[in-house]
């Protein structure tokens, strides 16, 4: 089994925010792969599923993102996974808007939820790293990530989530490279 996290905050205010994007993933995921309706499990919002012959949990926190990795050190303990078993998909300033990046352990970055997860889970999980570009300053970041994709981005962030979706398949291999390139085919084709 395979545990896949989306990062986010719960709440119908936060739905649209680009710091919500790790939710949205899971959503789309859920959708086009047919898993189960979500249940309350595990501090957050617990759906199973395959993709191909892989059993996949999807998790979305519900502890808000500072939090993160107790929700996710709960099900982890549960299922008897290791850090190795995880996948988490999140926003990342630092990439051009619909660009994803697929990442291997390392630090936070400044990203609290995976300062969360590391604090909780340790460090070596899989990082689905998905861009929501730079606001220009570090002064408005803030207010950039907890703020909502504009109405003409829409349509991008549509195409993009489903084509994460659609390439999932490749994670759920383990064939990050395959993943990746056929991801910037099918957004760039």
């Amino acid at each position: 089994m395979q545990l896949w996290v989306g990062l986010g905050n719960p709440g119908p205010q936060y739905a649209m925010h680009r710091h919500n994007i790790g939710f949205m993933a899971m959503d789309v995921i859920a959708d086009i792969y047919r898993f189960s309706p979500p249940t309350k499990k595990f501090q957050g919002w617990v759906q199973e599923g395959r993709i191909g012959n892989h059993k996949i949990l999807l998790l979305k926190p519900a502890t808000f993102m500072n939090e993160s990795g107790r929700s996710v050190r709960a099900a982890l303990d549960f299922y008897k996974l290791s850090v190795e078993d995880i996948t988490v998909f999140y926003d990342e300033l630092d990439l051009p808007a619909m660009k994803v990046k697929v990442k291997q352990g390392g630090g936070a970055a400044g990203h609290n939820g995976i300062r969360s997860m590391i604090q909780h889970v340790g460090e070596n999980f899989r990082r689905i790293r998905m861009g929501i570009g730079h606001p220009g300053h570090k002064d408005r970041v803030t207010g950039y990530v907890l703020g909502n994709f504009h109405k003409s981005e829409l349509d991008a962030l549509s195409d993009f989530l489903g084509a994460v979706a659609a390439e999932a398949g490749w994670l759920a291999d383990g064939d990050d490279v395959r993943f990746q390139s056929d991801l910037a085919l099918r957004l760039n084709g």
